[in-house]
């Protein structure tokens, strides 16, 4: 953790990177508060979920938001997903919502589950090659929660290298990503190594993009969802994460990640809307959460 002056203020060479034990309350305070400012920035930060570790930047800042991707070694066709602090902030980044969405939203958020849904077209903002859509979760983690009440929606995906092991743990993903990024926010060990679940709601049925913490079973028993014969749960109604580890987001997740149909992690994260004040507000931050999943979800969005 780097050193700090008289005032507890943070001094940090630049190049490097800071990282806070959550479980310790001041560390906490100081960490939030670094995290928060490095991302106005510009800077990355990497945050715990209550699925994995996330990739975070400020989903209104195009040089942010390529920063991610280059991080991760991914390019413009597997935008991060953005997570947000309130449902309401996710309502400002979106077309409208239709029943579905917000039965699901009410069912299962803060949670993992991200709905790929229609951008809001007035928003400022570049993901990549999101194709209209953008990939939204709010996460049940409250380190993650009180940060993003700071910042507004974040472009999350998760905390990895293309094509490696999701990180649960931030030494993990500091092993991966390193300078790269500005702030670390340890939170301990991630409970599981599972992503989001991802659906997509941008055609008349809801689809299911992505199998991850939330079971189908689950799922049915709110909406009418289609389902790939390849992706039947078993006979035990558990779900299993995608093979290919898809990550959320984008309608990415690591295995899809959201963007790109937008949405990181979607999960371990999330986008921003630049412009647009979520939450009705501008502390949201316009604002759009991750897991990414590493194959493309509609449009070509990963998830977290």
């Amino acid at each position: 953790m780097p050193a700090r002056d008289a005032d507890n203020s943070v001094e940090r060479w630049a190049g490097m990177s800071a990282r806070y034990d959550c479980t310790d309350a001041a560390q906490r305070v100081t960490g939030l508060a670094d995290a928060a400012a490095s991302l106005r920035k510009g800077d990355l930060a990497v945050i715990p979920t209550d699925t994995v570790y996330g990739l975070a930047a400020d989903a209104f800042s195009p040089p942010a938001v390529t920063g991610l991707l280059a991080a991760k070694g991914r390019d413009r066709q597997m935008p991060p997903p953005v997570l947000v602090g309130t449902v309401r902030a996710a309502t400002a980044l979106v077309e409208d919502l239709s029943a579905s969405a917000k039965d699901l939203m009410d069912e299962f958020w803060p949670g993992a589950l991200t709905l790929v849904l229609r951008a809001n077209r007035n928003l400022i903002w570049d993901l990549g090659e999101t194709k209209g859509t953008v990939a939204v979760r709010m996460p049940l983690h409250e380190i993650t929660l009180e940060l993003l009440k700071e910042t507004g929606p974040l472009a999350v995906s998760s905390a990895n290298r293309s094509g490696a092991p999701p990180a649960t743990t931030a030494a993990d993903a500091e092993a991966q990503l390193g300078e790269a990024v500005a702030v670390y926010l340890d939170g301990g060990p991630c409970s599981g190594d599972v992503p989001s679940t991802i659906v997509d709601l941008t055609g008349a049925v809801p689809k299911l993009l992505r199998r991850g913490v939330i079971s189908i079973a689950r799922l049915r028993e709110v909406v009418t969802l289609a389902v790939d014969d390849e992706w039947l749960e078993d006979e035990s109604g558990a779900a299993t994460a995608a093979a290919d580890g898809v990550e959320a987001g984008g309608t990415p997740a690591d295995g899809v990640e959201a963007g790109g149909t937008a949405a990181d992690g979607v999960e371990a994260g999330g986008l921003e809307a630049d412009g647009a004040e979520a939450d009705g507000a501008e502390a949201d931050g316009a604002e759009a959460d991750g897991v990414e999943a590493d194959s493309a979800a509609p449009g070509g969005a990963a998830a977290e």
